[in-house]
């Protein structure tokens, strides 16, 4: 039987297959599999999310429901002195991801067997990201939502895409309730992707907020 990309022990047949990937000069090798979200190629909400994203070179970067890896492992690789941490419920995704991140040359990837932000219970993030699991319910793309700001640092970034004609306007605006800003920073091929900063109360040194309580 065929299961989702977010069942935590698939057993679907293994067959596993080679991704090649470029962004922005660099190519990428990925290793991908069946039961993990988008075996075949690097699916267009990804591709969109990663147009959208800043990352600074000493950024901590969180990738929620990682998959195979390419959003963190290619976050990782514009963080040379900072790391991204790679969490998925599903044990096929986690050791895709860690392979991939070998397969890559880079040291600075962790990957985290769980669901959404319990494997990072009480650490922040300069950046979290994320292409939710449209499939696995509302409700678990909500809690990915409301969790985020605990997980991020004073005026840390959280980015979001989803398709458009599931749902992305409602997410975003979701988004907006619960961070209290949000902006579309991206838009194409049939998905959207929201940003919001998290809110802070007195200038932080990088020009954004800090939180005298963070």
């Amino acid at each position: 039987m065929t299961q989702h990309y977010f069942s935590e022990r698939p057993r679907t047949r293994s067959h596993r297959r080679t991704v090649r990937f470029s962004f922005r000069g660099r190519a990428f090798l990925f290793e991908t599999d069946r039961a993990v979200f988008s075996h075949g190629a690097v699916d267009r909400g990804t591709r969109l999310l990663l147009e959208a994203l800043e990352i600074g070179p000493t950024d901590t970067v969180l990738d929620v429901g990682c998959g195979y890896g390419v959003i963190g492992i290619v976050a990782a690789s514009a963080a040379p002195g900072g790391c991204a941490v790679l969490t998925d419920v599903n044990e096929r995704a986690v050791a895709l991801s860690r392979d991939n991140a070998r397969r890559n040359g880079l040291a600075n990837v962790e990957v985290l067997l769980g669901a959404g932000y319990e494997p990072v219970r009480g650490r922040r993030f300069d950046v979290i990201a994320t292409n939710p699991p449209i499939r696995a319910g509302r409700g678990v793309v909500e809690g990915i939502i409301e969790g985020a700001p605990e997980h991020l640092k004073p005026g840390g970034r959280f980015y979001l895409v989803a398709r458009t004609g599931m749902g992305a306007k409602t997410l975003g605006r979701i988004v907006a309730r619960i961070f209290g800003n949000a902006e579309e920073v991206e838009r194409g091929g049939g998905f959207r992707v929201y940003k919001a900063v998290r809110a802070c109360s007195r200038p932080c040194r990088n020009g954004s907020a800090e939180s005298s309580g963070s």
